[in-house]
C-alpha cells in the first residue's frame, strides 16, 4: 500500500485525524488510547473528537493519521474506535511534502532542503528514502550528517508504520506486528517475503500455517528446504506440547509429511533435512530420537545432576537402636505411632544422598517428611527454627514446591517456611536463574515436594543449583497427573531402579472412615468403585443440560450454610463446551458476585473483573512474588485519574500480599470459582465439586480423576453422570510420554560413580523456548 493514500479496497473504515492527547502510550508494547480530532472519515460518526485504542507507536502533534478498523462501544466510556492498522499521512502533493519535509519532525532541514530533496526525488520522496537512504547522496547541497538524520527520522517514524501496513496486507494484526517490528525492524518485511518460516522460530505466536499461506502467497516452492525445516521443527515444538521431550525418528518423519502434505517430498528427503538441521545444531538426533536442543540438554544434563549428586556419601551413619530411640522421643512428643513403612522411611531419608517418598492420600507422606525434619536435627543437633540463626544462610534446612500454593501447604504442614521453586532460584522472569552451577543454593537438606509436577526443564535448573553435600527428598504421588510441562521426571526417577524410594501404602486416614481417601485408593488399585454417598462425599446424578444448574443449586447451599467460597473450589476438566469452565464461572459470578450499581467492574474481551471476584493467576510473574497457579480476591479497582499512574488499575490480594494490575495484565488472570484439574495439582480445598458428564469424554482419564478427587480435603461432591465417571477411571492415559531419562539414568548410574566426571553443557536457557 503506498503511503499517504488510503485505497477503496480497504475491508475496514478508517479516520483521517490528529492527535489532540494521548491518554495512555505502553512504550514496551506499543498499546495507546488517544484523542484523536477527525479531519476525514468514512465512518458513520458526527462527531468532532474520538477516543482511538490500538497497538501504535508515539503520535505526532499536528501530523495527519490515517486509522483503519471500527467503532465499539464500551459500557462505560461510550464510543471507541478500535485501530487494526494505522499510517502517517504524507502528503501526495510537491507543496505538501516540503511542508512535511521541513515541519519541525525532522531537525535541521528547511524548506530550501526540502525543495531540493522533492525536487530530485519526486512525489515518492518518502517511500524511496524508506527503500534506500543512499538516494539523498543524489540530492545537491545536501550535507551527509544531515542526510542521515533525516533516513533515521523518517525509520523512526514510519518504519514500525510501514512494516504494519505491510503485514496487513497478510492479514498479520497489529498486536503481531509490533512483536515483529520489535524484533527484526526495517528488515521485516524483506524477511517475511524471503523465508516468513523464520517467523515461526524467532517470533512467539507466529504459527507455521500463517508462514505457509505466505510463503505460497509469494511463490515459495512447497518443496523449498526452508519449508522441510520449519515443518520439521513445528511438528516437534508441538510434540512438546504433548509432554514428550523427543520423538522417534520415523514418527516424526510421518508427522512432517503430514503436515506439508507434498506429493513430491518423501521420507528420505525429510531424513535428510532433519540430518541437515542436526550438523546446523537446530535439532539433536540422538539413537533414533529427535530433540529440540533444549530439551536434549535438560534431559542429559539433569541425568549427569542426578549422578553428580548421589557420587557423594552421607557424611553420618546412625545405628538403628539410636534412631529408633530418636523416633520414640518424637512420638511421645507429637502423640502418635510411627508405621514400619514410616520408620523405614525416615531411616532411608536420613541416610541416602537421595531418596523418593511417594503413596497416595492418606498414607501420612506429611507425617514422614516431619518426623524426617525432626530426626535429622535431632542427629545432627539443629534447631528447625530459622530465627534462632544469626546467619539466615546457615539455616540448613530447605524446603520448596513448583507452586505457590504447594509450597503454602508445606509450610503449613511442616511449620517450616517453603517457596516455590523458581523464587528458590530466583527467577527473573526473563533470561533465567540467578542459582545454577555457578552459584549453588546454601543449606544441608532439601525437600522437594509435589515432584509430579516438575517438568525436565525445572528439574534440571534446580539439580544444577544442588551443591554435592547437601541430601535431597522427593515427595510425589506418582498416580497424579504427570508435568505440564515435557517430561515425566518423578516416574523416569522410580522406574530406574537406581534411586532409593519408600512407597507409602498403608492408609491411617481411611481407617477415619474417610470415603473420600477409600474412593482414591480405589481408583488407584483399580478396583471396583461405588458412588454411594458418606459424610464427606456426595453423587448427585444429573445429565450435561442440568450441570449448570446443580453447580449453582450446591454453591447457593453451600452459602447459604455459611461456607466461604474461598473454601470451595469447582474442578473441571475443560475450558470449553456448555459445561466448561467458562461458563461455570460466568454462571457462579452471576450467584456469588452479582452486577450492582455501587460495585466497580472492567470488561475485558472474555471476562467481566468485579470487586470481590476470586481469580487465578496464570503465569508466573516473580516480580510481583505471585506465580502459576496463585487464587486471590479482587479488592479494588482504579480508573486512570484516580492514581500517579493515570491507568486503570485491578487490584488482587493473594494470602495478604497485594499486586496491581494495569489493563495489558488482565490476560495473566481468570475467574477461579472453576478452575482446570491440571492448575488445580498442588492444592487442596475444603469442599470441591467435580462435574463429570460425557461431554468431557475426551479428556477423561484415571489419572485426571484421580488427581482431581485427592485435591479434596474435608468434603467431595461428584455431580453428573456415573457412566462417564466409569468410564473415565476405566481409561489409562494411553498418551505415553517420550522420555530416555529412565535410560540415561541407567546408563549413568551403574557405571562405577566417578566424582571428577563434570557435565558440558551449551549455555541454553530453557525459558527461552517455553
Amino acid at each position: 500500500m503506498e503511503m499517504g493514500r488510503h485505497s477503496e479496497e480497504e475491508k475496514v473504515g478508517y479516520i483521517k485525524g490528529e492527535l489532540v492527547y494521548t491518554i495512555f502510550h505502553n512504550e514496551t508494547e506499543h498499546f495507546s488510547i488517544a484523542k484523536i480530532r477527525i479531519l476525514e472519515t468514512d465512518e458513520d460518526f458526527q462527531e468532532k473528537d474520538v477516543v482511538a485504542k490500538g497497538y501504535f507507536s508515539t503520535l505526532q502533534e499536528n501530523t495527519p493519521y490515517f486509522f483503519y478498523g471500527e467503532f465499539e462501544k464500551h459500557a462505560k466510556f461510550g464510543m471507541q474506535y478500535n485501530v487494526h492498522s494505522y499510517k502517517t499521512f504524507i502528503p501526495d502533493t510537491k507543496d505538501g511534502l516540503v511542508a512535511y519535509l521541513s515541519s519541525d519532525i525532522f531537525y535541521g532541514i528547511g524548506e530550501k532542503t526540502a525543495e531540493k530533496i522533492v525536487g530530485k526525488l519526486g512525489e515518492s520522496a518518502i517511500s524511496k528514502i524508506l527503500n534506500d537512504p543512499k538516494v539523498l547522496e543524489n540530492v545537491p547541497g545536501i550535507k551527509k550528517e544531515k542526510a542521515e538524520s533525516l533516513a533515521r527520522t523518517l525509520q523512526e517514524n514510519q518504519g514500525f508504520e510501514h512494516v504494519v501496513v505491510h503485514l496487513a496486507t497478510y492479514h498479520i494484526g497489529l498486536k503481531m506486528a509490533q512483536k515483529i517490528y520489535q524484533a527484526y525492524k526495517e528488515e521485516a518485511i524483506d524477511i517475511l517475503e524471503e523465508d516468513p518460516y523464520r517467523y515461526v522460530f524467532d517470533i512467539e505466536g507466529f504459527g507455521f500455517q500463517t508462514a505457509d499461506e505466505i510463503a505460497g502467497r509469494n511463490g515459495l516452492a512447497p518443496t523449498h528446504p526452508n519449508r522441510i525445516g520449519a515443518g520439521c521443527i513445528y511438528v516437534l515444538q508441538k510434540s512438546v506440547q504433548e509432554g514428550n521431550v523427543y520423538m522417534p525418528l520415523d514418527e516424526c518423519t510421518t508427522r512432517v509429511l503430514d503436515l506439508l502434505a507434498t506429493v513430491d517430498l518423501t521420507h528420505d528427503v525429510i531424513h535428510n533435512r532433519l540430518t541437515e538441521l542436526n550438523t546446523e545444531k537446530k535439532i539433536i538426533l540422538q539413537e533414533g530420537n529427535v530433540y529440540l536442543p533444549s530439551l536434549y540438554y535438560a534431559e542429559d544434563g539433569f541425568a549427569a545432576q542426578v549422578k553428580r549428586i548421589m557420587s557423594e556419601e552421607t557424611d553420618h551413619e546412625t545405628p538403628t537402636a539410636e534412631l529408633m530411640k530418636i523416633i520414640g522421643s518424637m512420638e511421645e512428643e507429637e502423640v502418635l505411632s510411627y508405621g514400619k513403612e514410616q520408620f523405614e522411611a525416615i531411616n532411608q531419608a536420613i541416610h541416602s544422598k537421595m531418596m523418593i517418598l511417594t503413596g497416595g492420600p492418606g498414607t501420612g507422606k506429611t507425617t514422614v517428611v516431619k518426623g524426617i525434619l525432626n530426626a535429622y536435627a535431632s542427629i545432627h543437633n539443629l534447631s528447625l527454627n530459622k530465627e534462632d540463626y544469626q546467619d539466615r544462610s546457615e539455616y540448613p534446612f530447605i524446603l520448596t514446591a513448583p507452586t505457590g500454593r504447594a509450597a503454602k501447604r508445606l509450610t503449613e504442614s511442616t511449620g517450616l517456611p517453603a517457596v516455590t521453586i523458581h523464587r528458590l532460584l530466583g527467577w527473573d522472569g526473563v533470561s533465567g536463574f540467578e542459582k545454577g552451577e555457578s552459584e549453588q543454593l546454601d543449606g544441608k537438606f532439601l525437600i522437594i515436594d509435589e515432584f509430579s509436577m516438575v517438568d525436565i526443564w525445572l528439574a534440571n535448573s534446580l539439580f544444577k543449583a544442588i551443591p554435592k553435600d547437601m541430601q535431597v527428598l522427593i515427595v510425589g504421588d506418582e498416580d497424579q497427573l504427570p508435568s505440564v510441562g515435557p517430561g515425566q521426571v518423578l516416574s523416569d526417577l522410580l522406574s530406574s531402579g537406581y534411586i532409593p524410594f519408600v512407597r507409602l501404602t498403608e492408609v491411617y486416614r481411611q481407617k477415619e472412615g474417610s470415603k473420600i481417601i477409600q474412593l482414591a485408593h480405589e481408583i488407584k488399585n483399580d478396583q471396583a468403585t461405588n458412588l454411594e454417598n458418606d459424610k464427606d462425599f456426595s453423587y448427585i446424578s444429573c445429565y450435561e443440560p442440568q450441570l449448570l444448574d446443580v453447580i449453582v443449586k450446591i454453591f447457593s447451599k453451600a452459602m447459604d450454610k455459611g461456607i466461604e467460597v474461598r473454601d470451595i473450589q469447582v474442578l473441571a476438566p475443560m475450558y470449553r463446551s456448555q459445561a466448561g469452565i467458562t461458563m461455570i464461572n460466568k454462571e457462579l459470578q452471576k450467584l456469588v458476585n452479582p452486577k450492582t450499581p455501587q460495585k466497580r467492574e472492567v470488561r475485558t474481551q472474555d471476562a467481566v473483573f468485579r470487586v470481590g471476584d476470586k481469580v487465578i493467576q496464570l503465569v508466573n510473574q516473580p516480580e510481583d512474588g505471585v506465580y502459576n497457579g496463585d487464587i486471590g480476591e479482587v479488592v479494588a479497582i482504579f480508573t486512570e485519574d484516580e492514581n500517579t499512574d493515570n491507568v486503570e488499575q485491578l487490584v488482587i490480594v493473594y494470602d495478604e500480599k497485594e499486586v496491581v494490575y494495569e489493563r495489558k495484565d488482565y490476560t495473566n488472570i481468570m475467574h477461579a470459582y472453576c478452575i482446570s484439574i491440571h492448575k488445580s495439582q498442588g492444592s487442596e480445598f475444603p469442599i470441591v465439586i467435580l462435574p463429570v458428564v460425557s461431554a468431557y469424554n475426551r479428556m477423561l482419564r484415571k489419572n485426571l480423576l484421580y488427581t482431581a478427587i485427592t485435591r479434596s480435603k474435608q468434603s467431595l461432591i461428584i455431580c453428573g453422570e456415573q457412566r462417564a465417571f466409569v468410564r473415565g477411571i476405566e481409561t489409562m492415559d494411553t498418551n505415553k510420554r517420550y522420555s530416555a531419562l529412565k535410560e540415561q539414568l541407567q546408563a549413568r548410574l551403574e557405571k562405577p560413580l566417578d566424582v571428577s566426571e563434570e557435565h558440558e553443557e551449551e549455555d541454553i536457557s530453557p525459558y527461552d523456548f517455553m
